[in-house]
Formats: structure tokens, C-alpha cells, sequence
């Protein structure tokens, strides 16, 4: 019997290579997250051009993306729920305006309380960026 022909040889190869890829991949993103932190974060010097501008932006959350994506989820879902509530018609005629009319409800209160947090955070920074201006 030959060293290849053994399944549980070759599983262990898979399981060392994923180990060692692992290894490799801590060691790259932990330099890797270093330089970021170090070029966009600490840094105080204006970005060379529009597009680092716009990625220091990004990583120090200055552009918020939570509230576009939570508005498409929300429309995503809100169709599937009117859809899906159709499905209901066959079942019982209750059902199917109960779907339609209390779920959509209940998304929308959902994505409210979700969005009245991001709307505090909007105000909250700008009260901040004009009590800072006030200050200069």
C-alpha cells in the first residue's frame, strides 16, 4: 500500500495546507491592518488625491453605508412579504390580509427603530462638527 492511496493521508494533507493558509492569512492581515491603521488613521496629512481621501473616509466610518443598505433590505422584503401574502389567498382570506397589511407593518416599525439610530448618530455628528467650528 503506497502513502497516497490512504483517504486519511490525503485528508490530513488538506488539513495542514488549510491550517498553514490560515497561519499565513493571521500574519498578512494583522501587517496588513497595521499599515491601514497607521497610513489612514493616524496619519493627519491630507490624501494625495480625491480617491485615498474618500477610502480614509471609509475606514474611519465617516461614510456611513447601514442606512442604504437597511433601505434596499427593506424594500426587498417589503415585496416579499406583499408576494408571499398572496400565497395566503388559497389558505383563508384573513390570513392573506393579515400578511399583507400587519407585516409590512411590522417591517416598517422595524426599520424605523433600526434607522432612528443612524439618524441620531447623523445629528449627533453635526452637532459635533458645529460645536467644533465654533471652537476654532
Amino acid at each position: 500500500m503506497y502513502y497516497y492511496d490512504n483517504p486519511a493521508n490525503e485528508v490530513a494533507e488538506q488539513i495542514t495546507g488549510i491550517a498553514i493558509w490560515t497561519i499565513v492569512s493571521l500574519v498578512l492581515a494583522v501587517v496588513g491592518g497595521i499599515v491601514v491603521y497607521f497610513v489612514f488613521f493616524k496619519s493627519d496629512k491630507p490624501m494625495p488625491n480625491k480617491f485615498l481621501e474618500s477610502v480614509r473616509s471609509f475606514f474611519n466610518f465617516q461614510t456611513m453605508l447601514i442606512e442604504d443598505m437597511l433601505k434596499v433590505v427593506y424594500i426587498v422584503l417589503a415585496f416579499f412579504i406583499t408576494l408571499i401574502s398572496f400565497s395566503f389567498i388559497t389558505v383563508n382570506f384573513f390570513s392573506f390580509i393579515l400578511t399583507l397589511v400587519l407585516g409590512n407593518i411590522l417591517l416598517r416599525i422595524a426599520f424605523e427603530l433600526g434607522l432612528i439610530k443612524i439618524m441620531i448618530w447623523k445629528n449627533t455628528n453635526e452637532i459635533n462638527k458645529k460645536i467644533k467650528k465654533q471652537e476654532k
